[in-house]
């Protein structure tokens, strides 16, 4: 997986600066997502290492699976095809993500909790979260119910762990070590 990443970082960079140069970062994010979701495709990914399919004709594919690209993004889908490497497509869209994400102040938040929240709730937390990491944050809510209680918040590395199993565990821990 780090190779893959190694991989695609300076396509993602590429692509990041043309889009943040045309000012076009939502369209360049969109074809991304279309093109990545393509090439995950096991159909797609046969088409890649068939040396019977030429590369004009595996563009034909991917794009028109993709729907309508921008010109940059149809390039860009030219140049990946040229050098082997539209199965890094997903990755790509990874670290254009997270460049745009920084660029615009966003950091996701994936939030578990052990019953639904409510839209109050919900609000109340991620208010609460954006004081404390300075950004703007996007949600991700789902449920959990092995956390007994409470929510597990994770924003990129860091976890809070306000759940009533974490709290067990770190109780348990604290206990072994008497």
């Amino acid at each position: 997986m780090a190779e893959l990443a190694t991989i695609a970082r300076p396509y993602a960079e590429a692509a990041f600066e043309v889009a943040d140069r045309e000012g076009k970062l939502a369209a360049w994010a969109a074809a991304l997502g279309r093109l990545a979701a393509v090439a995950s495709d096991p159909g797609c990914l046969r088409l890649v290492g068939d040396p019977l399919v030429t590369p004009d004709a595996l563009y034909g594919v991917i794009a028109a699976a993709a729907g309508e690209l921008p010109v940059e993004v149809q390039n860009f889908l030219r140049v990946l095809i040229e050098n082997g490497r539209v199965a890094v497509l997903p990755e790509v869209r990874g670290h254009f993500e997270a460049l745009k994400n920084e660029r615009e102040g966003i950091v996701d938040a994936g939030i578990e909790s052990a019953f639904p929240l409510d839209a109050a709730q919900t609000s109340e937390l991620v208010t609460g979260l954006e004081a404390r990491f300075k950004r703007k944050v996007r949600p991700q809510v789902s449920v959990d119910k092995e956390l007994i209680g409470g929510v597990r918040v994770a924003v990129g590395d860091e976890v809070i762990d306000g759940s009533v199993r974490g709290k067990l565990a770190a109780m348990a821990a604290a206990l072994a070590k008497v």
